[in-house]
């Protein structure tokens, strides 16, 4: 077992590509998740395990959500769970690509703890709200069910995207190449942030103050159903087009 900072640089030379990335993910996410790759790593831990600890850091922030007053106190602590866990998320699949120990069973448990977020997140906003909130009206209930309507459909159809598309190609045989990678933007990087769950996890640090929170939240449901609409229709026609090719 090398040291941490031989371990570091393998991980950074294990790195998924970075189009199609936002910048908080390629710039705050990954690098955080590449040290808990490495300190997970000299633990001896597997990446299930590390897919556990994020849901741990996860479900825990997003309970306290739903149960526990707002507070100043408590948007800090929500947000630093909710962050380390993020970061807990990177780190399970760079540790797997780091050890070559990744595998479906990883696969179906990060996508499973991945769903459960998307749905418990929106859920204890809904339970905050109607607890504490003190709402300037019950149509606000409505919107952690309509904001985890997007979230939901967008994660399901990304990864219906993703394996439709692995599925397409193989059925055309070794022949097929798939297109190579082209350059990074860092216009699309700057303009796929709002979509980031890292950047939605900011919304928690104004907990402590319930209007300027609810605002937060339509704001960032508003433009995470906006985001929907336009990856659905750039996924049919990619997955249009394997079909006519």
């Amino acid at each position: 077992m090398g040291s941490t900072g031989t371990v570091l640089r393998e991980l950074r030379g294990a790195q998924k590509s970075a189009k199609g990335v936002s910048l908080y993910s390629r710039y705050v996410n990954r690098p955080a998740g590449r040290v808990l790759a490495a300190g997970a790593y000299r633990a001896g831990l597997t990446p299930n395990q590390v897919t556990l600890i994020s849901a741990l850091f996860t479900y825990v922030a997003l309970a306290s959500v739903a149960l526990v007053e707002p507070s100043w106190t408590l948007a800090v602590l929500v947000y630093a769970a909710l962050a380390v866990g993020f970061a807990f998320d990177s780190a399970d699949g760079q540790l797997a690509r780091l050890t070559g120990r990744g595998g479906p069973d990883g696969e179906w448990l990060d996508h499973v703890v991945d769903c459960g977020k998307l749905l418990l997140v929106h859920t204890a906003v809904l339970i905050s709200f109607y607890r504490f909130g003190e709402l300037p009206s019950e149509a606000w209930l409505l919107l952690p069910l309509g904001f985890q309507l997007a979230a939901v459909v967008t994660f399901c159809a990304g990864l219906l995207r993703e394996h439709l598309g692995k599925a397409a190609a193989s059925a055309r045989g070794p022949s097929w190449a798939a297109a190579p990678a082209g350059p990074v933007s860092r216009v699309r990087a700057v303009a796929l942030l709002p979509a980031d769950y890292g950047v939605f996890c900011l919304v928690f640090l104004l907990l402590g103050a319930p209007g300027a929170f609810r605002a937060g939240y339509a704001v960032l449901a508003v433009v995470h159903t906006l985001f929907l609409a336009a990856f659905l229709a750039k996924w049919f026609r990619e997955l249009k087009a394997l079909r006519a090719g």
